[in-house]
């Protein structure tokens, strides 16, 4: 008898979001996020999620979004020069990179804004976006993550400090890794994050459009460790599955 995965990782997350943002209209999304991440801690303690993602325990009271992790940029229309190269990727190779971003392993979760003496603070998901540092890289916003935890300054840092009840869940930048499966995105020693093109400090321009080759290099990287996490998540998937099963 076939027997659905628990988690599948070749399913569009846009097929049950009504032709709306999957991150927040996509039940098997949502559910999969709860999966994931509803599980303990690295030192052992227990963090569950409900069925809206929300948190509640001695740990705090709070909810979780999920955030897309890769992006084509094929939306936006300006800067030009982005325009410009991404305009001369056939239309195939930017659907394909789409398409493989709509699985679950182009997706993780950050805290909803949290309100801090009486000012709403931006959420890490709105905040990443807009940026000019960072322009919607994950693995640019991994680097900055990786420095808070070593105390370290970004200019992302502001973002990240108001939700440092978050990440003091997972105590090292190695526990935040691993428990979001982000393993492929960090050297073997998890003291560095493997950019998806060349980092050249902050000072530089984050969008990977200098050249044409250099967005393709973007692409392949960015599909690469798509693909290497959604065998980590289907792995996890099967122990969960035998976990349940007894």
């Amino acid at each position: 008898m076939h027997r659905e995965p628990l988690i599948d990782t070749r399913f569009d997350v846009r097929r049950d979001s009504g032709s709306r943002d999957p991150d927040s209209h996509s039940a098997t999304l949502r559910r999969y996020h709860r999966l994931l991440w509803g599980k303990p801690l690295p030192d052992g303690r227990t963090f569950e999620l409900d069925a809206r993602l929300r948190h509640r325990s001695d740990h705090g009271d709070f909810s979780l979004a999920s955030d897309a992790i890769t992006h084509t940029y094929r939306s936006w229309t300006r800067p030009s020069r982005l325009v410009d190269v991404v305009n001369q990727i056939p239309a195939h190779e930017l659907t394909e990179f789409y398409d493989l971003g709509c699985t679950v392993g182009a997706y993780i979760v950050f805290p909803f804004p949290v309100r801090i003496n009486d000012r709403w603070q931006m959420s890490i998901n709105q905040a990443r976006g807009i940026h000019p540092q960072i322009r919607d890289r994950f693995d640019i916003t991994l680097e900055c993550i990786r420095l808070w935890y070593s105390n370290k300054h970004s200019p992302f840092a502001h973002r990240l400090d108001p939700y440092a009840f978050f990440f003091g869940l997972f105590p090292t930048f190695r526990g935040y890794v691993t428990h979001f499966l982000l393993d492929d995105l960090v050297t073997p020693d998890y003291t560095g994050v493997r950019f998806h093109v060349p980092f050249e400090g902050f000072s530089s321009d984050p969008l990977p459009v200098r050249s044409v080759e250099e967005y393709r290099k973007y692409m392949q990287r960015s599909s690469e460790f798509v693909r290497a996490r959604n065998i980590r998540i289907n792995r996890y998937s099967l122990a969960l599955e035998r976990a349940i099963r007894g």
